[in-house]
């Protein structure tokens, strides 16, 4: 990790050193509402934030989310620095970007979850420990019955204080052949193929006419029946039930 170059898509080794006298300028400037200036004085500065990330490196927390937590501190630190203090910037925001990386690292992660949740969670823990000393598998279903409490509040409880994993994490790596966790996921409704199916159903739709449409869509999009249709549009239900098999029969040509 000392090695990285990038962080957060930022390449470190390109980062600007600004001089004292460019960032009393760019701070005169942002704080006088000037966009630029602001982008230009938190790149600026980003090596300060580098400086102090690299504490954090065996903190066992990843490194562009702490770099994005330091980030966050630069930040509020430059809405909140006065130039009439007469202080250095870095003197003002080193302890208002550790303080920010530190709850990062302190909150586990950046998903808040509530005290109770926690002290639930903890004496789950608790009661599941005391449970091994004298059975094998201790299950959801057998703490909930221990605690009195429902197995979907064991369930989430723990869930709330486990560790987030990231889909870029890799679950397999051999001869520099990486399959990383997001590899892994598949969506049977919203794959390449469905994709392609209903592109393919909706191009064929868009060649019926105003009529044939409206009876697909009050059919399979609403639910109702011919004979309500029928009302709706007008026509006898056999009429209805013919537009709506042509319909259908011209569509699957148009697919194959």
């Amino acid at each position: 990790m000392l090695q990285k170059v990038s962080i957060c898509g930022v390449n470190t080794s390109g980062l600007p050193l600004l001089s004292p006298k460019e960032q009393t300028e760019l701070m005169i400037k942002l704080k006088a509402g000037d966009s630029a200036a602001r982008d230009k004085f938190i790149i600026g500065n980003m090596r300060l934030v580098l400086s102090l990330v690299k504490r954090f490196w065996s903190k066992n927390a990843n490194a562009d989310d702490v770099f994005q937590a330091g980030c966050v501190g630069l930040i509020k630190a430059i809405d909140n620095f006065d130039l009439s203090v007469g202080v250095k910037f870095s003197t003002y925001a080193v302890p208002m970007i550790l303080g920010e990386i530190k709850r990062f690292i302190r909150d586990g992660n950046s998903l808040r979850v509530s005290r109770s949740i926690r002290d639930t969670a903890y004496r789950i823990l608790k009661v599941r420990e005391e449970l091994e000393e004298t059975e094998e598998a201790v299950t959801y279903d057998r703490i909930a019955e221990q605690m009195h409490i429902a197995v979907s509040e064991v369930a989430y409880a723990l869930d709330a204080i486990s560790d987030p994993v990231s889909l870029y994490d890799p679950v397999y790596n051999k001869a520099g052949d990486t399959l990383l966790l997001m590899d892994q996921i598949f969506d049977e409704k919203n794959n390449d193929e469905v994709w392609t199916e209903k592109a393919a159903l909706y191009e064929a739709m868009q060649k019926l006419d105003e009529r044939e449409k409206h009876i697909l869509y009050l059919r399979y999009f609403e639910g109702k029946t011919q004979t309500e249709i029928s009302g709706q549009v007008g026509i006898s239900q056999a009429q209805v039930s013919r537009l709506e098999k042509n319909a259908l029969k011209r569509i699957k040509a148009e697919i194959g």
